[in-house]
């Protein structure tokens, strides 16, 4: 992880998460942004902040999953990349820019952003609607904080950012059940975790920018 000594990063709980959330300024629309390895409970995570945040308010927050902008399979085949689906180079990270560049600057009654199916590996463009009234969007996604091109042009436009902290022994304890309820063999999920979640997670933790606070789950 890369660091930079003028800043402090402070381990919190979803207590604390939520109360940094809620002092966000209210004068524009604010994104934050919850980062971790497969199987780190990000989404999880942010759900439940999105959830919380609208039973207080409703209709405050919503979601924006990275995972919506992967490529499509029949690309990643067309570039012999369908193996390391999930890696940092199968993402339309442009589009998930010029995404987010739009939801910030909150011009339009709607927008409608894709939601990536799991049950089929497919991301579903035209899935969700953020109105103008939301003032908050959380985005999850592995790579959010990732240091590389052209990843990193992502973090200016985030107001807070979180990165979960999962030991890895536990990511795969949770992958693997995971891949288990999508009927996977135990061949195919150790080619998965090993070939690709895990270290795609390492990739997570190596060369990312370092957050604004650290969340374990």
């Amino acid at each position: 992880m890369l660091r930079s000594s003028a800043k402090t990063v402070t381990s919190v709980d979803f207590a604390s998460l939520e109360g940094k959330v809620l002092a966000l300024p209210r004068n524009r629309r604010a994104i934050v942004a919850i980062a971790g390895a497969p199987g780190s409970g990000k989404s999880t995570l942010a759900e439940a902040l999105v959830d919380r945040l609208n039973a207080a308010e409703p209709g405050r927050a919503a979601l924006l999953p990275m995972d919506g902008y992967h490529f499509d399979d029949t690309l990643l085949d067309a570039l012999g990349r369908r193996a390391r689906k999930g890696a940092p180079d199968t993402f339309d990270v442009d589009g998930l820019r010029a995404m987010l560049v739009r939801l910030r600057a909150n011009e339009d009654e709607s927008v409608i952003v894709p939601v990536f199916d799991r049950a089929i590996e497919i991301a579903r463009s035209g899935a969700r609607p953020i109105a103008r009234s939301v003032s908050i969007i959380v985005v999850e996604g592995n790579y959010l904080l990732l240091a590389d091109e052209p990843w990193r042009r992502l973090r200016p436009l985030f107001d807070l950012t979180v990165l979960l902290d999962v030991p890895e022994v536990e990511l795969r304890r949770r992958l693997t059940a995971r891949w288990v309820g999508y009927g996977l063999s135990p061949d195919a999920i150790a080619a998965k975790l090993d070939g690709n979640d895990l270290p795609n997670g390492e990739i997570v933790r190596t060369r990312g920018i370092e957050p604004d606070m650290r969340l374990a789950n």
